[in-house]
């Protein structure tokens, strides 16, 4: 005897071997376009945040989420001349609150730039003349 069951968003069908002996008569169904639970980009078919990208690193949810979301939506959502020039206020909360979480929000280090081989080799000439003159 067939049955089903619903899982959450899931159905799952239970069918017998007489069950599978006719052709079936399932209708297909037009993909839901704001189905949550539809593999999106990061901007959904109606223009709005898919907060479930995976391209967002998980950077929507956590202990700076919200700043995060506020941000991210104000520069998606503005309409500055400079996109996300009126978002500065946004932006300064979610970069105060990554830094009160170190583990989770490493900072990236700037680094230095290589040095020029000459500029190198006259500053360690320079150095040498000098110390050549304070011991003479």
């Amino acid at each position: 005897m067939a049955y089903c069951r619903q899982e959450g968003k899931d159905r799952i069908i239970f069918v017998t071997k007489e069950d599978h002996e006719t052709p079936s008569n399932a209708e297909l169904v037009a993909d839901d376009p704001n189905d949550p639970y539809e593999e999106h980009g990061l901007i959904l078919p109606n223009g709005d945040i898919n907060w479930n990208c995976p391209c967002l690193g998980g950077m929507a949810s956590g202990p700076c989420g919200e700043q995060f979301k506020a941000a991210f939506s104000c520069f998606h959502y503005s309409k500055e001349d400079v996109k996300g020039s009126d978002c500065v206020d946004q932006f300064r909360a979610m970069q105060e609150c990554m830094q009160k979480y170190p583990d989770l929000y490493p900072q990236e280090e700037e680094e230095e730039e290589p040095a020029d081989p000459v500029q190198e080799a006259a500053a360690s000439e320079a150095s040498a003349t000098k110390e050549e003159v304070a011991s003479s």
